[in-house]
């Protein structure tokens, strides 16, 4: 993704996951809803704390 941080307006409101009949709903701020597997928010989750990490590293190493 070639988006700049310039151009980004982020979300400071973390979603809310629940899991109901076998699947897992993501709430988030504004109406945003997603359903997903578990397999599937399994996977999104592990990708979100490991992108959550690199992006607090680069904020880290630009404030130095």
């Amino acid at each position: 993704m070639n988006l700049t941080a310039t151009h980004l307006q982020p979300e400071t409101e973390p979603g809310v996951a629940s899991a109901e009949e076998g699947l897992v709903f993501l709430d988030g701020p504004d109406g945003i809803a997603k359903t997903m597997t578990p397999d599937a928010a399994q996977r999104t989750g592990q990708s979100l704390i490991e992108a959550a990490a690199e992006a607090t590293k680069q904020k880290t190493d630009s404030d130095v």
